[in-house]
């Protein structure tokens, strides 16, 4: 079923307050803040829609909404506008990578601290001899879905198991220069709250992936071209 325009703006407008806030967002929110035009009942009738179409969920201790990962993919895909780095990041960026060039290793290592600050996350870059490289680990700290310390501990994990970082890697296919990955896809306990964007570089001498773990509401306006330039960056070494 196609969604209509109405439908389509509340939905940006709920996705947009939850990767602001983390918070599950009511009708009310919503009527003050996004300027849609309708009622308020109006506004509570489309979210009940979206909601038994599986574009949002309600949680079983707020009388607002969050989106599943359904209603995520769609906003990436159709309604949200990348915020494209701004032409002084893409020059401290180059420069601060351009440094290591020399060595491979400590470029990559160089590029996941570097991309963790961009993205306030924790950030992973792999070689083609499965070395990783990981920075960000205290972003999660600031991050409340981490609060709880099963997730917090599952993903740190991950970290230092290769075999698998390669998996969530490998659900990018040879097409795609960006992927979007949410946690309740993976089928491993306590990820349901986390989201994952993957990316690959490939240069003439050297060829990898890049990635950024948090929560599912991830900041995709920015991270997405923030990977991609970080991917383009390294493929030009």
């Amino acid at each position: 079923m196609d969604l209509s325009e109405r439908q389509k703006n509340l939905l940006r407008a709920i996705i947009e307050k939850y990767i602001e806030t983390g918070d599950a967002v009511g009708s009310e929110t919503i009527e003050k803040g996004a300027a849609l035009g309708v009622s308020p009942a109006t506004i509570r009738n489309e979210m009940v829609k979206l909601t038994a179409l599986g574009y949002l969920k309600q949680p079983h201790t707020s009388a607002g909404r969050i989106p599943t990962s359904m209603g995520l993919k769609f906003y990436v895909d159709q309604l949200m506008e990348e915020r494209a780095l701004s032409l002084k990041d893409e020059v401290a960026i180059k420069e601060e990578l351009g440094q290591e060039k020399e060595k491979f290793d400590k470029l990559l290592r160089h590029a996941s601290q570097a991309l963790a600050s961009q993205t306030h996350s924790l950030a992973v870059a792999s070689d083609e001899d499965g070395n990783v490289y990981a920075s960000g680990m205290a972003n999660l700290l600031d991050i409340p879905e981490f609060y709880d310390i099963d997730i917090t501990r599952t993903i740190l994990s991950m970290v230092d198991r290769v075999e698998i970082l390669n998996q969530i890697f490998g659900f990018l296919s040879p097409e795609e220069q960006v992927k979007i990955l949410f946690g309740e896809e993976l089928n491993m306990p306590f990820l349901e709250a986390c989201g994952f964007v993957v990316s690959r570089y490939r240069s003439p001498s050297h060829f990898g992936m890049l990635g950024v773990i948090g929560p599912c509401r991830l900041n995709y306006q920015t991270v997405i071209p923030t990977m991609r330039y970080f991917s383009q960056i390294l493929s030009e070494f």
